[in-house]
């Protein structure tokens, strides 16, 4: 192939003229589907994604990973989330349950009754 057919092909990449096996446009569709699935494999860890909104996604430290690195039990797990989310999904029914949750612990772990 000369220079000057190279260039043309350089020139208008939408048209094919023989310059490879593949068409730009079939090339641009093959390269689409391509990024998309490393899209896809980018997000593969379940911390990199919240199923039923982002109240806890927009938080700096996510719930789950202060609750699991810090060794906490459940209930002391829904203190945690259920006060980082307050603000954002379930106001004073969410404080509620962190007072309910904060009393769970007082009796079953330290035997106190209100």
């Amino acid at each position: 192939m000369s220079d000057k057919e190279s260039e043309e092909c350089l020139i208008n990449p939408e048209e094919d003229r023989g310059c490879s096996r593949e068409s730009y446009r079939n090339y641009m569709k093959r390269r689409d589907a391509e990024e998309q699935m490393l899209k896809e494999e980018r997000v593969t860890k379940a911390t990199d994604k919240q199923v039923g909104g982002n109240h806890y996604k927009d938080c700096k430290i996510m719930p789950i990973e202060y609750i699991t690195k810090n060794n906490l039990d459940f209930l002391e797990g829904n203190v945690v989330k259920y006060i980082t989310r307050h603000k954002l999904k379930g106001g004073v029914e969410d404080i509620k349950k962190v007072i309910h949750y904060a009393e769970l612990i007082l009796e079953l772990k330290y035997g106190k009754e209100k």
